[in-house]
C-alpha cells in the first residue's frame, strides 16, 4: 500500500513540477499562456464503462471504477467546472447521507466517496458519481492542489 501511495504522490508532484517549469521558465507573455495551458485536470467519466480517468496536463494519471445513476436516476452528461468542494457533506435530499470529499459540478450532483465499494463498476447512485474513499480523497486533494478553476469534469455516455 505504501508503494501505491508513493507512486500517486510522485505522479502528482511530477505534474506540479512540469507546470511550474513551464510557468517560471518563460518570459511574462509566454508565462501567461503556459499558466493557462499547464496544470489542467480533466476527469473523464464514462457512464457505459463506469470508470473515471483523471488526466493531468493531458497525461493519464489515475483510472478508477465509479458508480453513477442507477435505474430511474440519471447522471448528467456534459462538461462541467467544479462549483464547490466540501471535505464532508451530508445530503439534504437523501436522509443526511454522508458524502465525503464532495466535488459538486452541477446543482446537487457531485463526485464523492462511498462506503458501498462493492457496487463500484455498476450504476447504483441517485445521480452522483461515487468513488472508493481512497480515490475520492486523492481526487479531492488533487483539486485542492491545482484548483477547481483548472479542472473539468467531463461525463460521457
Amino acid at each position: 500500500m505504501y508503494t501505491a501511495i508513493s507512486a500517486k504522490l510522485i505522479n502528482i508532484a511530477a505534474a506540479v513540477t512540469a507546470g511550474t517549469v513551464l510557468l517560471f521558465g518563460a518570459d511574462n507573455g509566454v508565462a501567461d499562456a503556459a499558466n493557462r495551458a499547464a496544470n489542467q485536470i480533466v476527469a473523464r467519466i464514462s457512464l457505459s464503462q463506469q470508470t473515471m480517468e483523471v488526466l493531468v496536463d493531458g497525461r493519464p494519471t489515475f483510472a478508477w471504477k465509479v458508480s453513477t445513476g442507477g435505474r430511474g436516476h440519471l447522471t448528467p452528461t456534459g462538461s462541467f467546472k467544479p462549483t464547490r468542494m466540501h471535505q464532508m457533506w451530508y445530503s439534504r435530499k437523501y436522509d443526511n447521507a454522508p458524502m465525503p470529499h464532495s466535488v459538486f459540478f452541477k446543482g446537487g450532483y457531485a463526485v464523492h466517496a462511498t462506503n458501498f465499494v462493492r457496487r463500484l463498476g455498476q450504476p447504483a447512485s441517485h445521480g452522483c458519481v461515487r468513488l472508493h474513499p481512497d480515490n475520492a480523497a486523492d481526487f479531492y486533494q488533487l483539486l485542492e492542489m491545482f484548483g477547481p478553476t483548472n479542472t473539468r469534469i467531463v461525463i460521457v455516455k
